[in-house]
């Protein structure tokens, strides 16, 4: 692979591999990963191919850097509000609304990587997988500091909780609509007040009698 490919792109090649990368969310999104030729991305972004695979070596390297770019982004706001001063339960709030809120953004990116990922080599998908589970281990982090400090209800494993909630976050793709009523915002306030009324300690597993 070439270097530029394999490296940090230098400031003077964002434009092209910006471009790129935009040209094939949208014809990943409108046609599907397999639907779509390098032929049409590089004509959509008017580029030529020899510029493609000088910033990428493959379809697969383009539709590991769409969702790539996603959860780095991702990956460094969660740490900044897991490493922020303030109360564990303000922490996860902000967070889970924050995942709700940048997912919604890049919704695109996130409905073809969901959608195409099983096309992947296995060597890539396991490079993938590796990268979304240090997100989701240093959230989970968070809801196990909250029940190690009585905070939250520590019945339920940290693990399934964090499962649980990016369930519903990996699902958005099938139901959210840019003309619905809710913003990106709003439904993560929504997620995130769900998610901490959960753990609220006293509430009990299973439903209440009566």
């Amino acid at each position: 692979m070439n270097g530029s490919a394999a490296g940090a792109p230098r400031e003077k090649d964002e434009p092209v591999r910006r471009r790129l990368l935009g040209a094939a969310t949208r014809l990943f999104a409108d046609k599907g990963f397999e639907g779509t030729s390098v032929q049409e991305i590089v004509t959509a972004a008017g580029v030529t191919k020899g510029a493609m695979y000088h910033y990428f070596g493959s379809k697969d390297d383009l539709l590991r850097e769409i969702y790539a770019r996603v959860l780095r982004m991702q990956t460094e706001r969660l740490d900044r509000f897991a490493d922020a001063p303030g109360p564990v339960a303000t922490r996860v709030y902000d967070a889970a609304v924050d995942v709700i809120a940048t997912t919604i953004e890049n919704l695109d990116d996130s409905k073809i990587f969901f959608r195409s990922m099983h096309q992947l080599t296995p060597e890539t998908q396991q490079a993938v997988r590796a990268e979304r589970r240090r997100y989701h281990e240093r959230f989970r982090d968070l809801v196990a500091e909250g029940q190690r400090t009585k905070v939250f209800r520590d019945d339920v494993p940290a693990d399934l909780v964090a499962d649980f909630f990016f369930g519903s976050v990996h699902h958005l793709g099938l139901w959210y609509h840019t003309e619905g009523p809710l913003s990106g915002v709003e439904i993560g306030r929504h997620f995130a007040g769900l998610l901490l009324t959960s753990l609220r300690p006293g509430d009990g597993p299973g439903p209440a009698s009566g």
